[in-house]
């Protein structure tokens, strides 16, 4: 009898909490889509998502509830890839965010019980959004995820392909994700080819929360606010935005700065992060600091900064992902607390156990520290490759390689500055991800799309420059798995 509730209570422990004392709603087993399953939970429900995409626009509705692919009762991360919320195909074009997370007034901003986890977020291009701070001021804000007066946490998710294109509410922040009056966790995520005015990764605007273990890579835009890949401005109360264990590298923005913008907040803390290898045209500098006194410390940023522990090193990722190499000086260069210690390795006692690197001592970047894990594999993004070049024709090339698995490169010319937009359909003539939808300068650029979410077969790539009027052509590739 002993054993038996011995037993009972060691399978307990591989039960996620959330899923005890709780409703479990499945989709599409149960529910046709997301949507539905959310329409029909209450408070505490867990909502399972199976593999698959799903073309919605998700929105919370003020619940307090866990929405999560197979990923939360795996742990595969496989399901991260394949579980997709595409959020291109809004029924109301001023509300195209990908998820909407958000409660009616500032009295529910202490609620913490809602979670996003295991998902592929694309394909969003935010919400008409009043300013919080000035409410008479309306922008376009969060394309992939919009969060307004709750904590919830976001995590393990690909925020991958989420644009904020506006003309008539332009300089909207939050290409990834924008929050206000909160205070979320966001960790472990990645965030890559986001498009925003400000922000392209994150915005925290007004708001507290944590930003930890998280990859924002290739995402671009940034012009206006002073940019910045994660971007914060007025810290929510006496809180603040703690930005640790991040590796923010290869983003991209037309001005300002393209790593970290800190503006006007009252309590920012950045510790443990890699900032490298971003570019601005009009601003060498990885981190723009105005009107706050932010601490940063065992940050390398490339370039250098003062403060303690800061380094200015090549960060020496092992090629075609962000792991650090054994040679890395980032490896047990993180804050030498006891609270920042990475995971130990059970069979060697004193150094750390995988992704963390070396000995326990925390190494900078997303896989050190305490919270760091195994997440998807990341892409490149856009990159423009002949701003100097004299371009005379518009050009869409054949993507190379092709066939591929999974990643293939895409690349063209347009010689002078227009309205790009790059999208992806199936061999049915399905739309099923936009790349590019926003205004690029005249130059040679190339994308890297990865296929990992989608299966072998026929797909086509279009490009319009200007809704065709100027340019309009379309290339087929293959993928084989």
């Amino acid at each position: 009898m002993k054993n038996s509730i011995l037993i009972f209570f060691l399978l307990l422990t591989w039960i996620p909490l959330c899923l005890l004392n709780a409703n479990v709603r499945n989709v599409p087993g149960t529910y046709p889509t997301i949507q539905s399953a959310i329409n029909a939970a209450v408070e505490r429900d867990t909502i399972l998502v199976a593999p698959g995409t799903y073309f919605e626009n998700i929105n919370y509705r003020g619940k307090g509830i866990v929405l999560a692919s197979y990923y939360l009762t795996t742990h595969d991360t496989s399901y991260i890839s394949h579980t997709i919320i595409n959020g291109s195909m809004p029924s109301k074009p001023d509300s195209a965010s990908t998820v909407i997370i958000t409660n009616p007034n500032i009295s529910y901003a202490h609620d913490s019980l809602a979670v996003l986890m295991g998902f592929t977020i694309t394909g969003g291009h935010g919400v008409v959004w009043y300013d919080v701070l000035y409410p008479s001021y309306f922008y376009r804000e969060g394309a992939g995820i919009l969060i307004q007066n709750c904590s919830p946490t976001i995590k393990y998710n690909r925020i991958i392909g989420n644009s904020i294109y506006d003309t008539q509410y332009p300089y909207g922040g939050g290409g990834g994700i924008h929050y206000g009056n909160g205070n979320p966790i966001i960790e472990n995520n990645v965030f890559q080819n986001n498009f925003a005015y400000c922000g392209m990764g994150i915005c925290i605007y007004g708001a507290a929360g944590i930003v930890r273990n998280n990859i924002f890579s290739g995402n671009f835009g940034g012009i206006s606010y002073g940019a910045g890949t994660i971007y914060t401005f007025y810290s929510f109360e006496a809180r603040p935005v703690i930005i640790e264990n991040n590796t923010i590298v290869n983003n991209t923005v037309d001005s300002g700065t393209a790593g970290l913008r800190l503006f006007n907040s009252m309590n920012n803390i950045a510790r443990n992060n890699i900032v490298w290898g971003n570019y601005s045209p009009t601003q060498a500098s990885q981190v723009s600091i105005s009107q706050c006194t932010p601490s940063l410390s065992y940050n390398d940023i490339q370039g250098g900064w003062s403060g303690t522990g800061n380094i200015n090193a090549n960060p020496q990722f092992i090629s075609g992902t962000f792991y650090l190499s054994p040679t890395s000086l980032c490896i047990d260069a993180g804050d030498t607390s006891s609270s920042f210690k990475d995971p130990e390795d059970p069979n060697h006692p004193g150094y750390a156990s995988l992704p963390a690197l070396g000995t326990v001592r925390n190494d900078m970047g997303a896989f050190g520290g305490p919270h760091c894990s195994v997440m998807g594999s990341p892409i490149i993004g856009i990159r423009n490759t002949g701003t100097n070049t004299v371009i005379t024709d518009y050009k869409l090339f054949q993507n190379y390689p092709n066939p591929f698995n999974p990643v293939t490169n895409i690349n063209f010319n347009i010689p002078k500055s227009g309205v790009v937009e790059l999208k992806i359909y199936d061999a049915t003539g399905r739309e099923i991800s936009t790349l590019i939808n926003r205004e690029l300068k005249a130059g040679k650029y190339n994308y890297d799309w990865n296929a990992a979410a989608f299966p072998s077969g026929v797909y086509f790539y279009r490009i319009l420059i200007d809704g065709g009027n100027s340019f309009n052509d379309v290339k087929k590739m293959v993928l084989i798995k």
